[in-house]
Protein backbone atom coordinates (compact mmCIF):
# COMPACT_ATOMS: atom_id res chain seq x y z
CA UNK A 1 0.00 0.00 0.00
CA UNK A 2 1.57 3.57 -1.22
CA UNK A 3 1.23 6.80 0.09
CA UNK A 4 -1.31 7.69 -2.41
CA UNK A 5 -3.43 4.85 -0.91
CA UNK A 6 -3.25 5.95 2.49
CA UNK A 7 -4.02 9.63 1.26
CA UNK A 8 -7.30 8.36 -0.26
CA UNK A 9 -8.15 6.28 2.90
CA UNK A 10 -7.59 9.30 5.26
CA UNK A 11 -10.01 10.80 3.78
CA UNK A 12 -13.17 8.04 4.25
CA UNK A 13 -15.82 7.59 6.49
CA UNK A 14 -15.02 5.34 9.02
CA UNK A 15 -17.49 3.17 8.18
CA UNK A 16 -16.34 3.54 4.50
CA UNK A 17 -12.61 2.78 5.94
CA UNK A 18 -13.57 -0.31 7.90
CA UNK A 19 -14.79 -2.11 4.37
CA UNK A 20 -11.84 -1.57 2.54
CA UNK A 21 -9.60 -2.76 5.69
CA UNK A 22 -11.68 -5.90 5.99
CA UNK A 23 -11.44 -6.29 2.16
CA UNK A 24 -7.60 -5.89 2.16
CA UNK A 25 -7.35 -8.79 5.38
CA UNK A 26 -9.24 -10.83 3.48
CA UNK A 27 -6.68 -11.22 0.72
CA UNK A 28 -5.00 -12.77 3.26
CA UNK A 29 -6.67 -15.78 3.71
CA UNK A 30 -3.64 -17.51 5.19
CA UNK A 31 -3.55 -14.83 8.31
CA UNK A 32 -6.55 -14.74 11.01
CA UNK A 33 -8.55 -12.24 11.18
CA UNK A 34 -9.41 -10.70 14.29
CA UNK A 35 -12.56 -8.32 13.44
CA UNK A 36 -13.57 -6.32 17.21
CA UNK A 37 -15.75 -3.23 14.86
CA UNK A 38 -19.11 -5.55 14.41
CA UNK A 39 -21.45 -6.44 17.01
CA UNK A 40 -20.47 -9.61 17.47
CA UNK A 41 -16.30 -10.09 17.54
CA UNK A 42 -14.97 -12.80 15.14
CA UNK A 43 -13.23 -14.38 18.48
CA UNK A 44 -13.20 -14.85 21.93
CA UNK A 45 -10.82 -14.90 24.51
CA UNK A 46 -10.10 -18.71 25.61
CA UNK A 47 -8.29 -18.61 29.01
CA UNK A 48 -10.35 -16.94 31.05
CA UNK A 49 -13.55 -19.54 29.48
CA UNK A 50 -11.00 -22.43 30.22
CA UNK A 51 -10.62 -21.11 33.81
CA UNK A 52 -14.35 -20.56 34.11
CA UNK A 53 -15.18 -24.07 33.02
CA UNK A 54 -12.53 -25.38 35.74
CA UNK A 55 -14.04 -23.51 38.27
CA UNK A 56 -17.28 -25.15 37.69
CA UNK A 57 -16.16 -28.56 38.22
CA UNK A 58 -14.51 -27.50 41.30
CA UNK A 59 -17.31 -25.40 42.58
CA UNK A 60 -19.16 -29.05 41.51
CA UNK A 61 -17.16 -31.15 43.23
CA UNK A 62 -17.74 -28.71 46.72
CA UNK A 63 -21.37 -29.40 45.90
CA UNK A 64 -21.15 -32.94 45.84
CA UNK A 65 -19.08 -33.20 49.21
CA UNK A 66 -21.07 -30.90 50.83
CA UNK A 67 -24.49 -32.45 50.22
CA UNK A 68 -22.47 -35.98 50.66
CA UNK A 69 -25.39 -38.13 48.11
CA UNK A 70 -25.22 -36.41 44.35
CA UNK A 71 -27.52 -39.76 43.29
CA UNK A 72 -30.79 -38.20 43.53
CA UNK A 73 -29.71 -34.86 41.48
CA UNK A 74 -29.37 -32.08 44.25
CA UNK A 75 -26.23 -30.74 45.61
CA UNK A 76 -25.59 -28.70 48.77
CA UNK A 77 -24.64 -25.50 49.25
CA UNK A 78 -20.55 -24.87 49.24
CA UNK A 79 -18.67 -24.91 52.70
CA UNK A 80 -16.04 -22.32 53.27
CA UNK A 81 -13.87 -24.79 56.21
CA UNK A 82 -10.96 -25.92 53.87
CA UNK A 83 -12.03 -24.70 50.59
CA UNK A 84 -8.41 -23.39 49.73
CA UNK A 85 -7.00 -26.88 50.74
CA UNK A 86 -9.01 -28.62 48.73
CA UNK A 87 -8.56 -26.58 45.36
CA UNK A 88 -5.22 -26.87 46.04
CA UNK A 89 -5.89 -30.85 45.56
CA UNK A 90 -7.84 -30.22 42.61
CA UNK A 91 -5.40 -28.00 40.67
CA UNK A 92 -2.47 -30.77 41.24
CA UNK A 93 -4.50 -33.31 40.09
CA UNK A 94 -6.36 -31.65 37.02
CA UNK A 95 -3.04 -29.20 36.38
CA UNK A 96 -2.22 -29.65 32.53
CA UNK A 97 -5.95 -29.36 32.09
CA UNK A 98 -6.47 -26.13 30.20
CA UNK A 99 -7.68 -23.48 32.64
CA UNK A 100 -6.13 -24.77 35.68
CA UNK A 101 -2.91 -23.09 35.67
CA UNK A 102 -4.77 -19.97 35.16
CA UNK A 103 -7.07 -20.16 38.24
CA UNK A 104 -3.86 -20.68 40.41
CA UNK A 105 -2.23 -17.87 38.87
CA UNK A 106 -5.21 -15.73 39.85
CA UNK A 107 -5.78 -17.12 42.85
CA UNK A 108 -2.05 -16.20 43.52
CA UNK A 109 -2.40 -12.94 42.36
CA UNK A 110 -5.43 -11.75 44.56
CA UNK A 111 -3.62 -13.44 47.49
CA UNK A 112 -0.16 -11.80 46.91
CA UNK A 113 -1.12 -8.23 45.24
CA UNK A 114 -4.19 -8.05 47.22
CA UNK A 115 -3.98 -10.06 49.90
CA UNK A 116 -7.59 -11.28 49.84
CA UNK A 117 -8.03 -14.71 52.01
CA UNK A 118 -7.68 -17.65 49.63
CA UNK A 119 -10.26 -19.40 51.06
CA UNK A 120 -12.99 -16.03 51.49
CA UNK A 121 -11.91 -15.57 47.81
CA UNK A 122 -12.76 -19.04 46.86
CA UNK A 123 -15.81 -19.54 48.21
CA UNK A 124 -17.19 -16.38 46.55
CA UNK A 125 -16.20 -17.72 43.42
CA UNK A 126 -18.04 -21.27 44.25
CA UNK A 127 -20.91 -19.99 45.28
CA UNK A 128 -21.56 -17.56 42.67
CA UNK A 129 -20.73 -20.01 39.75
CA UNK A 130 -22.96 -22.17 41.49
CA UNK A 131 -25.78 -19.37 41.50
CA UNK A 132 -27.39 -20.75 44.31
CA UNK A 133 -27.58 -17.66 46.19
CA UNK A 134 -28.60 -14.06 45.78
CA UNK A 135 -25.54 -11.85 45.14
CA UNK A 136 -24.76 -10.02 48.59
CA UNK A 137 -23.58 -6.96 48.18
CA UNK A 138 -26.31 -5.81 45.71
CA UNK A 139 -24.11 -3.94 43.91
CA UNK A 140 -20.94 -5.98 43.27
CA UNK A 141 -19.66 -8.74 45.07
CA UNK A 142 -16.83 -7.72 47.56
CA UNK A 143 -14.04 -9.61 46.16
CA UNK A 144 -14.99 -9.31 42.41
CA UNK A 145 -15.45 -5.58 43.09
CA UNK A 146 -11.96 -4.78 43.92
CA UNK A 147 -10.69 -6.32 41.33
CA UNK A 148 -12.77 -4.89 38.30
CA UNK A 149 -11.53 -1.37 40.13
CA UNK A 150 -7.85 -2.61 39.88
CA UNK A 151 -8.67 -3.34 35.85
CA UNK A 152 -10.50 -0.19 34.98
CA UNK A 153 -7.81 2.23 37.11
CA UNK A 154 -4.86 0.33 34.79
CA UNK A 155 -7.32 0.49 31.57
CA UNK A 156 -8.36 3.79 32.03
CA UNK A 157 -5.62 6.01 33.01
CA UNK A 158 -2.87 5.38 31.08
CA UNK A 159 -1.19 3.31 33.62
CA UNK A 160 -1.37 6.20 36.66
CA UNK A 161 -2.84 5.80 39.31
CA UNK A 162 -6.72 6.98 39.45
CA UNK A 163 -7.48 9.42 42.94
CA UNK A 164 -10.01 8.79 45.23
CA UNK A 165 -12.37 5.84 45.52
CA UNK A 166 -14.56 4.32 43.32
CA UNK A 167 -17.88 2.50 43.61
CA UNK A 168 -18.68 -0.36 40.82
CA UNK A 169 -21.97 -1.39 39.88
CA UNK A 170 -21.67 -5.29 38.11
CA UNK A 171 -24.13 -4.60 35.33
CA UNK A 172 -25.59 -6.68 32.25
CA UNK A 173 -23.30 -4.85 29.39
CA UNK A 174 -22.92 -1.62 28.64
CA UNK A 175 -26.31 -1.50 27.26
CA UNK A 176 -27.76 -2.53 30.42
CA UNK A 177 -25.74 -0.03 32.18
CA UNK A 178 -26.61 2.85 29.70
CA UNK A 179 -30.59 2.18 30.12
CA UNK A 180 -30.17 2.45 33.92
CA UNK A 181 -28.17 5.84 34.18
CA UNK A 182 -31.04 7.62 32.16
CA UNK A 183 -33.32 5.92 34.05
CA UNK A 184 -31.75 7.03 37.88
CA UNK A 185 -31.05 10.55 36.16
CA UNK A 186 -34.51 11.05 35.77
CA UNK A 187 -36.03 9.37 38.98
CA UNK A 188 -33.98 11.45 40.92
CA UNK A 189 -34.44 14.56 39.46
CA UNK A 190 -31.02 15.64 37.66
CA UNK A 191 -32.33 15.29 33.93
CA UNK A 192 -35.84 16.43 33.02
CA UNK A 193 -38.21 16.91 29.71
CA UNK A 194 -37.01 19.93 28.00
CA UNK A 195 -33.10 19.19 29.36
CA UNK A 196 -30.38 19.89 27.04
CA UNK A 197 -28.06 16.92 26.05
CA UNK A 198 -24.78 17.36 24.42
CA UNK A 199 -23.85 14.58 22.13
CA UNK A 200 -20.56 13.90 20.93
CA UNK A 201 -20.84 12.56 17.32
CA UNK A 202 -20.48 10.29 15.07
CA UNK A 203 -21.53 7.97 18.00
CA UNK A 204 -23.57 4.57 18.41
CA UNK A 205 -26.65 5.37 16.86
CA UNK A 206 -29.27 3.93 19.58
CA UNK A 207 -27.01 6.87 22.22
CA UNK A 208 -29.67 8.94 19.48
CA UNK A 209 -32.60 7.78 19.97
CA UNK A 210 -32.27 7.25 23.90
CA UNK A 211 -32.87 10.38 24.65
CA UNK A 212 -35.64 11.15 21.85
CA UNK A 213 -37.97 8.39 24.12
CA UNK A 214 -41.09 9.92 25.52
CA UNK A 215 -39.66 8.72 28.87
CA UNK A 216 -36.96 11.52 28.52
CA UNK A 217 -37.78 13.93 25.73
CA UNK A 218 -34.47 15.68 26.11
CA UNK A 219 -33.02 18.30 23.85
CA UNK A 220 -30.24 17.08 21.67
CA UNK A 221 -26.72 18.70 21.14
CA UNK A 222 -24.27 17.60 18.62
CA UNK A 223 -20.98 18.19 19.07
CA UNK A 224 -19.36 16.89 16.18
CA UNK A 225 -15.94 15.49 15.70
CA UNK A 226 -13.93 17.09 12.59
CA UNK A 227 -12.56 13.89 9.85
CA UNK A 228 -10.08 16.29 8.74
CA UNK A 229 -8.69 16.61 12.19
CA UNK A 230 -8.79 12.68 12.99
CA UNK A 231 -12.29 12.62 14.15
CA UNK A 232 -11.06 14.86 17.28
CA UNK A 233 -13.25 17.79 18.55
CA UNK A 234 -12.41 20.98 17.54
CA UNK A 235 -12.44 23.55 20.67
CA UNK A 236 -15.24 25.44 18.90
CA UNK A 237 -17.30 22.13 19.16
CA UNK A 238 -16.42 21.38 22.86
CA UNK A 239 -17.26 24.77 23.49
CA UNK A 240 -21.01 24.24 23.18
CA UNK A 241 -20.42 22.69 26.77
CA UNK A 242 -20.01 25.99 28.10
CA UNK A 243 -23.96 26.93 27.86
CA UNK A 244 -25.27 26.01 31.40
CA UNK A 245 -28.52 25.00 29.70
CA UNK A 246 -26.37 21.57 28.84
CA UNK A 247 -26.91 19.12 31.64
CA UNK A 248 -25.45 15.87 30.53
CA UNK A 249 -22.69 15.17 27.64
CA UNK A 250 -22.60 11.63 26.35
CA UNK A 251 -19.53 10.10 24.47
CA UNK A 252 -18.46 6.82 23.49
CA UNK A 253 -14.28 7.16 23.64
CA UNK A 254 -12.78 5.94 21.87
CA UNK A 255 -15.09 6.78 19.05
CA UNK A 256 -17.92 4.08 17.23
CA UNK A 257 -17.39 4.14 15.16
CA UNK A 258 -14.69 6.23 14.55
CA UNK A 259 -12.15 3.99 16.59
CA UNK A 260 -10.61 7.40 17.64
CA UNK A 261 -9.67 8.18 20.98
CA UNK A 262 -9.82 11.80 22.19
CA UNK A 263 -6.75 13.15 22.27
CA UNK A 264 -4.87 15.20 24.97
CA UNK A 265 -5.77 18.40 23.64
CA UNK A 266 -9.09 17.29 23.72
CA UNK A 267 -9.43 15.85 27.15
CA UNK A 268 -7.70 18.79 28.20
CA UNK A 269 -9.68 21.36 26.65
CA UNK A 270 -13.07 19.49 28.57
CA UNK A 271 -11.07 18.80 31.72
CA UNK A 272 -11.07 22.80 31.85
CA UNK A 273 -14.11 23.59 30.96
CA UNK A 274 -15.38 20.88 34.19
CA UNK A 275 -13.35 22.39 36.36
CA UNK A 276 -13.81 25.89 35.43
CA UNK A 277 -17.01 27.02 35.14
CA UNK A 278 -18.83 23.99 34.34
CA UNK A 279 -18.71 22.28 37.91
CA UNK A 280 -22.37 20.72 37.08
CA UNK A 281 -21.75 19.27 34.47
CA UNK A 282 -22.52 15.37 34.15
CA UNK A 283 -20.72 13.19 31.79
CA UNK A 284 -21.86 9.96 30.55
CA UNK A 285 -18.76 8.08 28.73
CA UNK A 286 -18.82 5.06 27.41
CA UNK A 287 -15.08 3.47 26.99
CA UNK A 288 -15.65 0.17 26.08
CA UNK A 289 -12.90 0.28 23.68
CA UNK A 290 -10.72 1.57 25.62
CA UNK A 291 -8.52 -1.33 25.54
CA UNK A 292 -7.61 -1.57 22.33
CA UNK A 293 -5.88 1.71 22.53
CA UNK A 294 -2.56 2.67 23.47
CA UNK A 295 -1.92 4.72 26.76
CA UNK A 296 -5.94 5.60 26.75
CA UNK A 297 -6.89 8.02 29.07
CA UNK A 298 -10.40 8.00 30.06
CA UNK A 299 -12.72 11.35 31.30
CA UNK A 300 -13.27 9.64 34.45
CA UNK A 301 -9.47 9.90 35.16
CA UNK A 302 -9.54 13.26 34.32
CA UNK A 303 -12.97 14.49 35.56
CA UNK A 304 -14.22 11.90 38.32
CA UNK A 305 -16.09 13.75 40.24
CA UNK A 306 -18.56 14.17 36.80
CA UNK A 307 -18.20 11.25 35.11
CA UNK A 308 -19.75 8.28 35.16
CA UNK A 309 -18.16 5.74 33.26
CA UNK A 310 -19.56 2.68 31.36
CA UNK A 311 -17.37 -0.44 30.77
CA UNK A 312 -17.98 -3.48 29.16
CA UNK A 313 -15.84 -6.48 28.63
CA UNK A 314 -17.60 -7.87 25.05
CA UNK A 315 -15.24 -6.56 22.61
CA UNK A 316 -11.88 -6.75 24.00
CA UNK A 317 -12.88 -10.55 25.12
CA UNK A 318 -15.02 -11.76 22.64
CA UNK A 319 -17.30 -12.02 24.97
CA UNK A 320 -21.06 -10.00 23.98
CA UNK A 321 -23.39 -13.01 24.50
CA UNK A 322 -21.92 -13.31 28.54
CA UNK A 323 -23.52 -9.60 28.81
CA UNK A 324 -20.65 -8.16 31.43
CA UNK A 325 -20.51 -4.75 32.12
CA UNK A 326 -20.04 -2.06 34.60
CA UNK A 327 -20.57 1.13 35.88
CA UNK A 328 -17.94 3.10 37.64
CA UNK A 329 -18.43 6.42 39.85
CA UNK A 330 -16.32 8.11 41.71
CA UNK A 331 -17.31 8.22 45.80
CA UNK A 332 -17.13 11.88 45.91
CA UNK A 333 -19.16 13.27 43.00
CA UNK A 334 -21.45 15.98 41.54
CA UNK A 335 -24.80 13.74 41.61
CA UNK A 336 -24.84 12.99 44.87
CA UNK A 337 -24.19 16.87 45.23
CA UNK A 338 -27.06 17.52 43.17
CA UNK A 339 -29.89 15.51 44.73
CA UNK A 340 -28.65 16.86 48.14
CA UNK A 341 -29.63 20.34 46.78
CA UNK A 342 -33.11 19.45 45.02
CA UNK A 343 -35.87 21.56 46.40
CA UNK A 344 -37.16 20.08 49.32
CA UNK A 345 -40.77 18.75 47.73
CA UNK A 346 -38.40 16.61 45.52
CA UNK A 347 -36.24 15.27 48.09
CA UNK A 348 -39.71 14.68 49.89
CA UNK A 349 -40.85 12.38 46.86
CA UNK A 350 -37.40 10.82 46.42
CA UNK A 351 -37.83 9.94 50.49
CA UNK A 352 -41.10 8.40 49.72
CA UNK A 353 -39.10 6.28 46.81
CA UNK A 354 -36.56 5.00 49.18
CA UNK A 355 -37.76 4.57 52.37
CA UNK A 356 -37.80 0.89 52.19
CA UNK A 357 -33.99 1.00 51.11
CA UNK A 358 -32.55 3.29 54.30
CA UNK A 359 -33.82 4.63 57.45
CA UNK A 360 -31.88 7.84 56.26
CA UNK A 361 -33.08 7.76 52.57
CA UNK A 362 -31.08 11.12 51.89
CA UNK A 363 -27.95 9.57 52.89
CA UNK A 364 -28.62 6.70 49.57
CA UNK A 365 -25.80 7.46 47.60
CA UNK A 366 -26.72 7.68 43.44
CA UNK A 367 -24.96 4.85 42.71
CA UNK A 368 -27.07 2.98 45.38
CA UNK A 369 -30.06 4.34 43.74
CA UNK A 370 -29.07 3.33 40.16
CA UNK A 371 -29.18 -0.26 41.56
CA UNK A 372 -32.61 -0.14 43.25
CA UNK A 373 -33.93 1.71 40.60
CA UNK A 374 -32.78 -0.98 38.14
CA UNK A 375 -34.96 -3.22 39.69
CA UNK A 376 -37.30 -1.11 40.54
CA UNK A 377 -36.81 -0.24 43.86
CA UNK A 378 -38.83 -3.32 45.36
CA UNK A 379 -36.47 -5.90 44.29
CA UNK A 380 -33.39 -4.43 45.05
CA UNK A 381 -32.42 -7.53 47.02
CA UNK A 382 -32.05 -8.96 42.93
CA UNK A 383 -30.19 -7.00 40.93
CA UNK A 384 -27.01 -8.46 38.97
CA UNK A 385 -25.41 -11.91 38.22
CA UNK A 386 -23.53 -14.14 40.15
CA UNK A 387 -22.81 -16.06 37.04
CA UNK A 388 -21.82 -13.04 34.88
CA UNK A 389 -19.70 -11.54 38.46
CA UNK A 390 -17.25 -14.08 38.45
CA UNK A 391 -16.62 -14.27 34.58
CA UNK A 392 -16.07 -10.24 35.29
CA UNK A 393 -12.37 -11.37 37.71
CA UNK A 394 -11.78 -13.83 35.46
CA UNK A 395 -11.91 -11.57 32.10
CA UNK A 396 -9.72 -9.32 34.43
CA UNK A 397 -7.11 -11.55 35.44
CA UNK A 398 -6.91 -12.68 32.28
CA UNK A 399 -4.82 -9.17 30.68
CA UNK A 400 -1.35 -9.44 30.45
Amino acid sequence: MGRADLDKMSRLSPFELKDILVTLASRHSELLMLNAGRGNPNFLSAVPRHGFFQLGLFAMSEAERSFGDMSVGVGGLPKPEGIAARFEKFAQAGLESPGVAFLCSALSYVREQLGFSAGAFLHELVDGVLGCNYPSPVRMLRHTEEIVRRYLCEEMSGGRPLAGEIDLFAVEGATAGITYLFNSLRQNKLIAPGDTIAIGVPIFAPYIEIPQLSDYRLVELAVEADPEEGWQYPEHELDKLLDPKVKVFLLVNPGNPSSVKIDWTGLDKISKIVNGCRKDLIILTDDVYAAFADDFVSLFALCPANTILLYSFSKYFGATGWRLGVVAVDANNVFDTKISALPEPDRLMLDERYHSLAVDPRALKFIDRLVADSRSVALNHTPGCRRRSKCRWLYSLSLP
